[in-house]
């Protein structure tokens, strides 16, 4: 049976909604409703990963576990590394990254990232995709795209239109948008403070290039189920609540 541990990270600061791990999404807070995603999925352990005593507390509240991280680290991954520390995880555990912004991750999907990881046992990384089947979605720099070998391994992840088509129309069977799901061997957790920051991670503000321009592996899959938007601004949120108040 595939085992794995869930971290969730977590930080208060948010330039497009304030307070954004503690907005009400029908009457609980977006980081319990993360939390309830986590614990759905059957893992070995779920924590809340953050720098703040008080989004601590409300994950604590609703029964779940959560780990204070130093609030200086850039990236999301950062944080993931410095909790996978905190947790004592052996280097062949598998830790999933699920985003604090994600209450709609289907249960499913965190399932299928945790176990692509540990089939392909040289790859340090997995995430997923899902074809794209609107031009303008293709062109938006929001939507990250991604290409990969014949194997699945990733060959670049980008916010330009990839992969361009030289002759002819977008490329509808070969565009897929990157989820912002990951699993990550602990070991490589270890190890990724050490990375500095890449050139092409800095050109694309893509954290995953970094692991790319250092030769980490990273295999990808087709997600078994869509994945509706994340919570990033207001619009969001109201577009969460009409959807939870038609069902």
């Amino acid at each position: 049976m595939n085992q794995f541990h869930v971290i969730v990270p977590a930080r208060m600061a948010s330039s497009r909604l304030e307070r954004k791990p503690l907005v009400d999404l029908g009457g609980k807070p977006l980081i319990v409703r993360v939390l309830e995603r986590a614990r759905a999925c059957g893992a070995l352990s779920v924590h809340v990963a953050t720098d703040s005593e008080e989004i601590a507390g409300v994950v604590e509240a609703a029964g779940g576990e959560a780990l204070i991280t130093s609030a200086h680290h850039r990236c999301g991954t950062d944080r993931l590394s410095e909790a996978a520390q905190l947790l004592g995880l052996a280097d062949d555990a598998i830790v999933v990254n699920l985003q604090g912004d994600e209450p709609e991750m289907p249960p499913a999907c965190i399932q299928q990232v945790s176990r692509l990881l540990e089939n392909h046992p040289g790859a340090s990384m997995a995430t997923l995709w899902w074809p794209i089947d609107r031009e303008s979605d293709w062109l938006d720099p929001n939507v990250v795209k991604l290409v990969t070998d014949a194997g699945g391994k990733a060959l670049y992840f980008s916010r330009a239109p990839i992969p361009h088509v030289r002759d002819g129309d977008w490329s509808q069977t070969q565009a897929r948008r990157h989820i912002g799901l990951y699993a990550y061997r602990a070991g490589a957790l270890s190890a990724w403070p050490d990375l500095a920051a890449s050139a092409l991670e800095i050109a694309e503000s893509l954290e995953q290039l970094r692991a790319l321009e250092a030769g980490w592996s990273i295999v990808c899959e087709q997600a078994v189920a869509a994945v509706p938007p994340g919570i990033d601004t207001p619009a969001d949120v109201r577009r969460y609540l009409g959807r939870i108040d038609a069902l």
